[in-house]
């Protein structure tokens, strides 16, 4: 598109796990002017709803008034009015649902046949610990609270996580890149070389001791301030969290479950 509110070139997916370093990842690619990488974004949900309309109540209308070609036209510009006005070129979208297969199908009819997903990754039993740390810190948490959080097909673990098994089994195309929470924050500058490689981005040099969160989310929205913070330097987050041995068996059986698969 020629029009210059609507002018970023590549739009590029960002998904796996919760509390697995998205918003230090985001932070980092950020400080690169080409780069627009800001907090959890609305497009998948926006044009899945459109999609939904489209082939749903409000099909009639459309064919009646032979407006079928306008499908098209309307899911795919969902991105572009999202980010419309931002000055760099390259979007990084990030959503935990951008490794759903009925998404990435959407992605690749609508955005771009080649997209290109950046997936984090991280044991199961780390990132519960990193939210009932998080939980307890706001107050909100309880027993029945923290093992919920591993109920099977629930939000935000267990399904980002099924997300995640079916990308590494329909990753022909290469369609995503697998990066280790781990690898990110003891291997920075090497993890972030392997994603611009993978994007095909010129090098561009990163400072890993002074991150700044260029587009900050507004926590209160989810009722849980902290929960995107960022420290200045990367530095792991070894969340010593005690957890009920119910809790903690159930989280290494899962590790263990999904490290076979």
């Amino acid at each position: 598109m020629n029009d210059s509110n609507n002018s970023y070139s590549q739009f590029v997916c960002l998904s796996g796990m919760p509390r697995s370093g998205s918003t230090l990842l985001s932070a980092i690619l950020s400080q690169n002017p080409l780069i627009h990488a800001e907090g959890n974004s609305a497009v998948c949900q926006l044009m899945w709803d459109v999609q939904t309309s489209c082939f749903g109540k409000a099909s009639e209308q459309l064919r009646a008034n032979y407006r079928v070609k306008t499908i098209f036209d309307l899911i795919s510009q969902v991105p572009r009015i999202y980010y419309k006005n931002i000055p760099e070129k390259i979007v990084v979208d990030k959503c935990r649902s951008w490794t759903i297969e009925p998404n990435i199908k959407m992605l690749k009819t609508y955005v771009d046949k080649d997209i290109k997903i950046i997936v984090l990754e991280r044991k199961v039993i780390d990132v519960v610990k990193s939210f009932v740390k998080l939980y307890r810190k706001n107050g909100v948490s309880n027993e029945n609270f923290e093992n919920n959080l591993v109920v099977k097909d629930s939000e935000p673990i267990m399904r980002s996580l099924e997300g995640i098994k079916w990308a590494k089994n329909n990753n022909e195309d290469n369609t995503f890149l697998f990066i280790k929470y781990e690898d990110l924050v003891n291997n920075t500058k090497e993890t972030i070389k392997k994603i611009y490689d993978f994007c095909g981005w010129e090098p561009f040099k990163h400072d890993f001791n002074n991150i700044v969160s260029k587009y900050p989310e507004n926590d209160e929205v989810y009722n849980l301030p902290g929960q995107h913070s960022v420290r200045p330097a990367v530095k792991k987050d070894k969340s010593h969290v005690p957890l009920s041995d119910t809790l903690e068996k159930k989280c290494n059986i899962i590790d263990k479950l999904y490290s076979n698969n």
